[in-house]
């Protein structure tokens, strides 16, 4: 039997969402490549996607329904039915609505999966069904909070663009393991002379790769860093006044109220960036003729973030960048609006507005003594045990005796291991989906590459069983997944629609059609952008320390290059190549703590202590500490991994994680 090739789509929760090529034989993908007819990926996949197939193959994948039976995070199960596990969930799930209400069921699901259907499969049964609803800010919530407040529904720079800019800022971003086609445009603009700058916190592999300068700041002082920009920008009379007064709300506002403030030297003193670094980078961007800034996630982790970002959406506006081509800023792609998920999630089940509890108090909600109280969590496209903030409390949580926990997984996480039922999930191979990006403009169809593996279902499936069993009578839930998708593209929006519709059927990746000069179609209540915005608490930008803490050092929880958020970790050769649980300290802080290189570690706070094998760099200054990847508690040198350490503070508006707002204090094991 000759290999029968198949498109596909990675799944995970990165802004490229490559284009794949799986190479099928019978039922089985024997090899996982770039798809070279991707508009953006263009062939090329990241050190986690080249063996993709082991994932899909894995001997460790959940193959039947398991029922608990020993203690709960023991591991102890027992196979069963799929008949009879749907029974026990139902069952459990009338008796809990009936003492407690449908209050009292509380969904918990991410980003697993990035498909339009798979990952939103649930919203219309939870809905149906009364529950909780989760509040899924975890990432990025406050980026998108500041750039919404400055810049609206307004699109942003395609990443391509990049490749006409000639001065690219890589702001807050491990391009190379978050985000490793962005790469294709930088390379391109510095054969045409660009020069590429890299704001971070530490030395990564992307500044040694890529970067022809580095600035390394304070951690949550970035906002402050992009106002001394600016104070330079006006102070050198670099600042594009011409279009500041067509297409600007409030820039003499933050001239005269706040830039002042602001001077290199008290900037150097916040962000502890040399004055003379934070001239040259001011008066390099006020001079390009197209600069380019492309924004990371974790710079807006803390409890300033959407402060943070509000302030550099506002910095291009200065020097006229929107209307440059090559010029702008990419942090997320909003393509949202290309799909109509309504279809999908179906708002109109619910019969009222049930509470809304943030994914990141997951940990508080299910410890507090609330009315009703949390009396089952249903899992799935997550793990939070490992990925939700305060660890301590999600485990607690997880550990209660009464709490009905329901995990569908495709392997045995450090969450399923809590379960009272586990359920075997599909692979993005085993299912159809629709795929947009947060991180270019594409979209594709792909179908089912091969049959579920054993007793796998995928989402969309396992919701319409539920239904089923809960007697829900809504037509809705006995779609098969492919009528669903086929219902979405029949009728297709405006922007979508901007597409061959059949073309895309068949599995093609495309890229929705941008409008003409798109970067200056400023969809704001104003029509400009609006640096003043009077529904605002501070209707003008002005930065503001983040919570900090008593303790020491910061901790940088930052990607690895070899796992993704917790996925990825049931592969041992990428497991062994991201090496041991390690964190990353200065030499001098080392020596002044008498620690040294390769010993066990401690790192603690108010909230827990994890232990870590230590790694000494000059890579990372003083006061910092770093530590890469979100490990399985099975592969942690302790009894607890990184998110022990990180706290369910909210951010300042938007409602987002604060993972990087983190103070810890060190010893020796």
């Amino acid at each position: 039997m000759s290999p029968e090739l198949k498109r596909s789509v990675c799944p995970y929760d990165c802004p490229d969402a490559c284009g794949l090529l799986l190479n099928i034989k019978g039922e089985t993908v024997t090899e996982v490549r770039g798809d070279p007819e991707h508009p953006y990926t263009r062939g090329v996949l990241c050190p986690k996607m080249v063996h993709y197939e082991k994932v899909i193959h894995s001997p460790e994948r959940l193959r039947s329904p398991l029922i608990r039976a020993g203690a709960k995070g023991a591991g102890a199960f027992r196979e069963a039915s799929w008949d009879e596990a749907i029974q026990v969930i139902a069952n459990r799930w009338r008796k809990i609505i009936d003492v407690y209400g449908g209050e009292a069921i509380l969904p918990a699901s991410y980003a697993g999966t990035m498909g339009v259907l798979q990952r939103n499969a649930g919203h219309a049964f939870f809905y149906k069904l009364g529950a909780s609803r989760l509040e899924r800010n975890l990432c990025s919530a406050a980026k998108n909070y500041g750039w919404d407040a400055v810049m609206g529904g307004t699109l942003q720079a395609e990443p391509d663009e990049a490749a006409k800019s000639d001065l690219i800022i890589i702001w807050g971003a491990h391009t190379l393991a978050t985000n490793i086609h962005f790469l294709h445009p930088v390379r391109q603009a510095k054969k045409n002379g660009a020069k590429v700058w890299l704001i971070e916190t530490h030395v990564t592999d992307t500044a040694k790769t890529i970067a022809d300068k580095t600035l390394l700041v304070r951690p949550g002082t970035d906002g402050a860093l992009a106002l001394g920009l600016m104070h330079i920008l006006e102070r050198e009379g670099l600042i594009d006044r011409d279009f500041l007064a067509k297409f600007v709300i409030g820039y003499e506002h933050l001239s005269e109220q706040v830039l002042p403030r602001y001077s290199p030297a008290k900037v150097s003193t916040i962000t502890e960036v040399p004055v003379d670094v934070l001239t040259d980078l001011a008066c390099a961007y006020g001079k390009a003729q197209a600069p380019f800034i492309r924004q990371g996630s974790g710079l807006y982790r803390y409890g300033n973030g959407a402060m943070t970002a509000r302030i550099i959406s506002c910095l291009p506006a200065l020097v006229g960048a929107y209307a440059k081509p090559g010029g702008g800023t990419l942090g997320d792609l909003s393509t949202g609006s290309a799909i109509n998920t309504t279809s999908i999630t179906r708002e109109d089940f619910q019969q009222k507005n049930t509470r809304l509890i943030s994914i990141n108090q997951v940990g508080e909600a299910l410890n507090e003594l609330c009315d009703p109280q949390i009396m089952s969590l249903y899992v799935y496209s997550s793990n939070p045990a490992s990925v939700y903030p305060d660890q301590n409390k999600v485990l607690k949580g997880l550990a209660r005796e009464d709490l009905f926990t329901v995990v569908h997984e495709r392997f045995m996480t450090d969450t399923a291991l809590y379960a009272d039922v586990i359920l075997p999930a599909t692979s993005s191979a085993e299912h159809s989906d629709i795929y947009r990006s947060y991180g270019h403009y594409g979209v594709q169809r792909v179908r089912a590459a091969i049959a579920p593996i054993a007793g796998a279902k995928s989402n969309w499936d396992t919701f319409c069983l539920l239904a089923k069993e809960m007697g829900f009578e809504e037509p809705f839930f006995t779609q098969t997944a492919e009528a669903l998708l086929d219902q979405l593209l029949a009728n297709p929006g405006p922007w979508l629609a901007g597409l061959n519709i059949e073309k895309l059927q068949t599995g093609v990746p495309m890229t929705l059609p941008l409008p003409v000069n798109y970067k200056m179609l400023f969809r704001t209540p104003s029509g400009k952008i609006e640096i003043f915005n009077p529904r605002e608490e501070a209707a003008v930008p002005d930065w503001f320390p983040p919570y900090g803490g008593d303790a020491e050092f910061c901790l940088m929880t930052v990607p690895s290059l070899y796992s993704l958020n917790s996925s990825f970790n049931e592969l041992p050769d990428l497991v062994a190549k991201k090496g041991p649980m390690s964190i990353h300290m200065n030499p001098l802080d080392a020596s002044r703590l008498k620690l040294a290189s390769g010993q066990r570690v401690v790192a603690y706070n108010s909230l827990g202590e994890v232990t870590f094998m230590l790694q000494t760099t000059g890579d990372v200054p003083s006061g910092i500490l770093v530590a890469e990847g979100v490990s399985w508690l099975r592969d942690a040198p302790g009894t607890r991994t990184i998110n022990a350490l990180t706290s369910q503070l909210l951010t300042d508006r938007g409602r987002g994680s604060t993972f990087y707002d983190t103070k810890v204090d060190i010893r020796a094991e």
